[in-house]
């Protein structure tokens, strides 16, 4: 299948004059980016893009990485989509973020849901004030048209049926159709898309065919304990040195015992124990003592001790034998009420008898 050229996809998104758009159709600045755009006769509101810091700290090879995916080679090369996966909380979402205001792009951001439906991904129809249906484009579909970079975060908790929704966009024909406002949609060449993904267990099992689409897998670590003392100054500038100093020294420990506790953990274990400490100035609370509280209050009593907490995880992760059967739950290997015992009185009783 050929893939459309660039004035294939220009001539089938018209853009509407509306009141807040002060560029031309082809501008591409985020400044730009909101409005209404016609496709085959159908107008669609677009979404607002994600205007916020994204600033990136430390590990600078994965971000390079993620930049590497979205370039194009040659005329006939499509940009990578490529998966960013970690535990959660480490800042893949923030690396995209980063990615996207290195590109100048605009930014687009979806959260993906178990009951993401795929009308959700692309096109809602809306019910206006005076009784007519309006649609609106996801921010997948605003960042398609416009030519931005689409985060979908925490991709891995969408059902099948959303991603087979996305398949063609994903692929050489860079294209979703719409069954609601029964349109297609190209993606402009200037489309990019990465998907966050967490390492835990309330997640779906994502098809084969969806996977194959979403290459490279890119692995966001730990930062290191420079890095992670960077993270929490930046986010908690009035934050006190012995305070952030404790925090980074848990965060390091836990990372070592391959504990999943996080550096957003730790901003809001900052922000507990400050706030505690200023809540009442005629009797302020200890550092040590607004810490240890912040820390139960934030990740539970067992982060108290990460030593005992780990070997906890591990004797309930398989560091313990498993009972071969049932009867193992209820009776010792040497029993001889045991139903599977094997012994020798048997045999002797046996050999008597004969």
């Amino acid at each position: 299948m050929s893939r459309p050229s660039h004035d294939d996809t220009s001539r089938s998104h018209r853009k509407v004059p509306h009141s807040d758009d002060s560029a031309g159709s082809n501008s591409r600045t985020p400044s730009a980016t909101t409005g209404h755009v016609e496709i085959d006769g159908v107008v669609l509101k677009l979404a607002h893009p994600y205007d916020g810091p994204g600033q990136w700290i430390g590990q600078q090879e994965v971000l390079t990485q993620l930049l590497a995916c979205w370039l194009t080679v040659d005329d006939t090369d499509l940009p990578l989509t490529p998966r960013l996966v970690g535990s959660p909380g480490i800042g893949k979402t923030q690396l995209a973020i980063a990615a996207a205001q290195r590109q100048k792009l605009p930014l687009y951001i979806y959260q993906c849901t178990a009951d993401t439906r795929p009308e959700d991904l692309l096109v809602t129809p809306v019910l206006s004030q005076d009784g007519r249906i309006s649609y609106h484009a996801s921010p997948v579909v605003s960042a398609m048209i416009t030519g931005g970079v689409c985060i979908l975060d925490e991709g891995n908790r969408m059902n099948e049926k959303s991603w087979a929704s996305l398949a063609p966009l994903f692929d050489q024909r860079r294209y979703v159709e719409s069954i609601v406002a029964g349109i297609s949609i190209k993606a402009s060449p200037k489309f990019r898309a990465a998907i966050t993904m967490n390492q835990d267990e309330s997640t779906f099992e994502i098809p084969d065919y969806i996977l194959s689409r979403l290459q490279p897998t890119l692995l966001v670590g730990f930062p290191n304990r420079q890095d992670e003392l960077s993270i929490l100054q930046y986010h908690l500038p009035y934050a006190e040195a012995e305070m952030l100093a404790m925090t980074v020294e848990f965060l390091q420990h836990s990372h070592e015992l391959k504990l999943d506790f996080s550096p957003r953990d730790g901003i809001n274990l900052l922000r507990y124990a400050s706030k505690r400490m200023m809540q009442d100035p005629t009797h302020p609370m200890s550092k040590d003592q607004a810490w240890r509280e912040a820390l139960e209050k934030c990740l539970g009593g067992d982060a108290l001790d990460l030593d005992n907490l780990a070997e906890k995880r591990r004797r309930n992760f398989g560091g313990d034998a498993v009972p071969l059967g049932l009867a193992d739950f209820f009776f010792n290997a040497d029993d001889p009420l045991h139903p599977d015992r094997e012994d020798d009185e048997d045999d002797d009783y046996d050999e008597r008898e004969d």
